[in-house]
């Protein structure tokens, strides 16, 4: 019987962006699908959590930025209580990344600059959604759609007032990597003041 691989420990005097960099490039070469695909999870001003997939839209040394309806679930989740958590995990690679944090919201010129970057149809999509709101029948929504492509017919489509983004702003940044016989390896970044803190975990 053939042994399983162990791969390297994770390494503790890395930049954690750099090193969630390094991971996140693996994994758009191994995962089938969205390897941005991150869990996201909320919680209201009672405390009461939500969580739902969604898609990394950008990060860099000031945090992981996506984009949503203002009035989503999520979107007044973060205005009533703004902390966040993300998961990413990347099967194919049995790696894992969890960051959590405050968040902010992104700026304007951010926000119209990501919107503009989108394809027709998905901005006509976010106008003429309701996000997280009930919906009478799926013939409403389509509606809907048309209406928003008559009144956008011949020029580009403007973003919403209630469409924007959010930056987690990570205060602690944990990567978990498989290794055999759930022998696995966890190492976690705290931010103290202007620095991090790394402290590698039991499994």
């Amino acid at each position: 019987m053939t042994e399983p691989t162990t791969p390297p420990l994770i390494p503790l005097d890395a930049d954690p962006f750099a090193l969630f960099a390094d991971w996140l490039a693996e994994a758009e070469t191994h995962e089938p699908n969205d390897p941005n695909a991150m869990a996201l999870a909320t919680a209201n001003a009672a405390g009461r959590p939500s969580v739902r997939m969604i898609l990394l839209k950008g990060f860099d040394e000031r945090g992981f930025v996506f984009y949503t309806n203002l009035e989503s679930r999520k979107g007044e989740d973060l205005a009533e209580n703004p902390f966040a958590a993300l998961l990413f995990h990347w099967k194919s690679l049995r790696r894992q990344i969890r960051i959590e944090g405050p968040v902010e919201a992104v700026t304007d010129a951010e926000a119209d600059r990501y919107f503009a970057s989108r394809s027709r149809n998905s901005r006509i999509g976010a106008i003429a959604s309701d996000q997280s709101r009930p919906l009478s029948d799926r013939a409403e929504f389509e509606r809907r759609i048309e209406a928003a492509s008559a009144r956008y017919e011949g020029r580009e489509p403007e973003r919403p007032p209630n469409w924007s983004g959010f930056r987690v702003l990570p205060d602690q940044m944990e990567f978990w990597q498989d290794r055999p016989y759930r022998m696995h390896d966890r190492a976690v970044w705290t931010r103290q003041e202007n620095d991090w803190v790394t402290t590698r975990l039991y499994p």
